[in-house]
């Protein structure tokens, strides 16, 4: 970290006023290239239009260009590797550098956002298209646009912002697009990887004005299980797979149980109510209506503490699963996150910076929280002891029906993170 005054010095109330300007002056190109971006599908391994996009964006404003693909071999020897199951030259990253004339003399900066999106579910239950984003009663609609595309957006219009207030960061920044955020965490660690470090990294995630605190870990995992197939007519002498992996779930519950028990162990989950969730994402068995199954395999999402090793979850996981007395045959394999979680320990000079930009642009004090959510804060945290500030818009049903973002929670996080950029990177007044 850089040890010169000039990256600690505080904007003057001109430049303040410019840079508060300058977001003011471009929201409305802000929030097109926002909708631009929502209209680009980008489920997963479908990413690559919407980086084209943000790769032109990022180079039409000058910056250094890196796009690769991201790389089974390398990554796979990583703790934080997530097992993908899509093919990896789908996946490509995007990040844009910039580079301050003479010697870097602020702090560096990543700014940090993912392209991925969750899949819409059944279209016709929307109000409206979700590759559509509309601006109604103050909120922007669509899959994808709080999580994440509006915080994309935001990092790229925050940094315009410095510049076009006539001031130029002292700091070198990335600017990344990552994918399998949604899924595995590759993305970001991939791009970790290539040797983007920095001094700290702003991650514009939907956490409602305020920055998460703590959240937990994931492993996504797929349970088969086996039965005996048969004519229904001869139903009894079969062994229904789908009947008998409801007991299989109800036994992985326990685990659940379990582990949100132990809550008051866990700083910062004390007084959540369920900071631990298994989730059954997915379901699918048999082959005909008219023979008894012989498979049903099903989809988990689980949860687990900063502090706890994902080897050591999975393991008990496992445990779980083999101490189960069925006439069937279970097996788990493992098929994305498998993550830990991470803590953000408050009085860094990183997350001081970002709580004076936030009272300056909003007049209130920046709130912490703790989320049962998966971030990619933990990259960074955990693998180069990076402070990871997760903080941005608010938002409703992300991951769900008509997911939107509030327009002016978007403008304020906007301006947060351009005063944040200017005071942790040292700004001088262009020539």
């Amino acid at each position: 970290m850089s040890s010169n005054p000039a990256a600690d010095a505080p904007l003057d109330d001109g430049q303040r006023r410019r840079i508060l300007d300058a977001v003011d002056a471009a929201f409305d190109r802000q929030l097109a290239f926002t909708a631009d971006l929502v209209r680009h599908p980008s489920v997963r391994a479908q990413e690559a239009s919407a980086q084209d996009l943000l790769f032109e964006a990022l180079q039409e404003r000058g910056l250094a260009m890196d796009r690769w693909q991201l790389e089974e071999e390398s990554l796979s020897g990583h703790v934080g590797y997530g097992p993908t199951t899509v093919a990896f030259e789908d996946l490509t990253n995007v990040v844009g550098t910039y580079t301050p004339e003479g010697p870097a003399e602020g702090h560096s900066l990543i700014l940090n956002g993912h392209v991925d999106v969750v899949p819409t579910g059944p279209e016709e239950t929307w109000s409206r298209s979700p590759w559509d984003a509309p601006v109604i009663d103050g909120w922007m609609y669509g899959r994808g646009v709080a999580d994440m595309k509006a915080g994309l957006a935001a990092n790229l219009f925050a940094f315009d912002a410095v510049r076009a207030a006539g001031l130029s960061p002292q700091g070198r920044i990335h600017l990344q697009s990552v994918v399998e955020e949604e899924c595995t965490g590759n993305g970001s660690l991939a791009a970790l990887q290539r040797g983007y470090t920095a001094d700290a990294v702003v991650i514009p995630e939907p956490e409602e004005d305020m920055l998460v605190r703590a959240n937990v870990g994931v492993i996504w995992f797929r349970v088969r299980v086996s039965g005996q197939p048969t004519h229904v007519r001869e139903m009894a002498s079969g062994f229904n797979a789908i009947d008998a992996a409801y007991p299989v779930m109800q036994e992985l519950r326990t685990v659940q149980d379990r582990w949100n028990a132990d809550k008051g162990n866990h700083r910062h989950f004390e007084d959540l109510e369920h900071p631990i969730n298994f989730n059954i994402g997915t379901i699918a068995g048999g082959d005909w209506p008219s023979s008894v199954p012989s498979w049903c395999e099903f989809d988990v999402r689980a949860a687990l503490y900063p502090g706890i090793s994902a080897a050591d979850a999975w393991q008990e996981i496992e445990d779980c699963l083999q101490s189960i007395e069925s006439e069937a045959d279970i097996s788990a394999v493992r098929t994305g996150f498998f993550s830990e979680g991470y803590v953000l320990e408050e009085g860094s000079a990183a997350e001081e910076a970002l709580a004076t930009a936030h009272r300056e642009v909003t007049g209130t004090e920046l709130q912490s929280f703790t989320t049962p959510g998966y971030l990619d804060g933990r990259v960074f945290s955990l693998y180069a002891g990076i402070p990871a500030l997760v903080y941005g818009p608010t938002s409703e049903s992300i991951h769900g029906f008509d997911e939107r973002v509030s327009v002016e929670s978007v403008r304020n996080v906007t301006k947060t993170i351009a005063l944040f950029i200017a005071t942790w990177c040292g700004v001088s007044e262009t020539a």
